[in-house]
């Protein structure tokens, strides 16, 4: 795909964003995609979000469950760019009228002490880079027509970012396995959803070890201080106006968000 062709889908996702409007899935338009061609897509799409405050805090890594990679016919997961204007403070307001068809998910957040350049990063080395683990909160939202998306359409639309909020507190990631961190999210008071850190590449610690060496053969770094979210730990949960979503994860903590016309 040539670059003019990348800077108009890139211009089309990023007019979407701003007028809280889906578009056609890309994909469906005639024109073959690579994976390639859909992170620069991505890469050009953040491009114009990147005004005047605004930089990039962390990365987030997405489709990591084996369902979500078979339903896209894929065995890998993809990566998105968070930027600082997507965190929400614990327990706060997010508006509807600010996202176009939000859904919610639980997931353990990395906090890094440390830069993390890939390729050949292991387990161990993730777990010295790691300042801690926090629970979190995702508000994935696509700027593709009722989630009809393939992996290109996603990877493109910045892995389907919308906004994050981190929990009350951060912990040790060392001291006890991910993998078995059990999750529950809950909205309005009821359990909508149950899950562990096994739910993401058999562990949270194996997805951002992915993460690190596929963006290190790509020539970019997880930096100090950047925020990494790990994977949803279970299915995804519609969210509407009047909302109140809670996680709890085991040996971790809890993040709230609520949900505001």
């Amino acid at each position: 795909m040539d670059s003019t062709a990348i800077s108009a889908y890139a211009g089309e996702l990023h007019r979407a964003l701003l007028g809280r409007k889906t578009v056609a899935p890309l994909t469906s338009r005639g024109v073959a995609i690579t994976i390639d061609d859909a992170y620069a897509i991505q890469t050009d799409f953040v491009a114009h979000r990147l005004v005047g405050e605004t930089r990039v805090i962390g990365k987030k890594i997405g489709v990591t469950s084996r369902p979500v990679q078979t339903m896209l016919g894929v065995t890998q997961p993809d990566f998105g760019l968070l930027l600082s204007d997507m965190v929400y403070p614990e327990r706060g307001d997010i508006a509807m009228s600010s996202m176009i068809q939000p859904r919610a998910e639980g997931e353990i957040a990395f906090v890094l002490r440390r830069d993390l350049m890939g390729p050949g990063v292991t387990n161990a080395d993730v777990l010295r880079a790691t300042e801690g683990v926090m629970a979190c909160l995702e508000i994935v939202d696509s700027r593709i027509e009722d989630w009809k998306i393939k992996i290109e359409d996603t990877v493109a639309d910045n892995a389907s970012c919308g906004v994050f909020v981190l929990g009350d507190r951060m912990v040790d990631a060392s001291s006890f396995d991910l993998a078995l961190a059990g999750m529950v999210i809950e909205k309005n008071g009821a359990i909508v959803g149950t899950g562990a850190g096994a739910a993401t590449l058999d562990s949270p610690v194996n997805a951002v070890a992915w993460l690190a060496n596929t963006l290190g053969r790509r020539g970019i770094p997880l930096k100090a201080g950047e925020v990494v979210l790990s994977g949803s730990l279970a299915a995804l949960i519609p969210v509407t106006a009047g909302d109140h979503i809670a996680v709890t994860i085991q040996g971790i903590g809890a993040c709230h968000a609520n949900f505001i016309a």
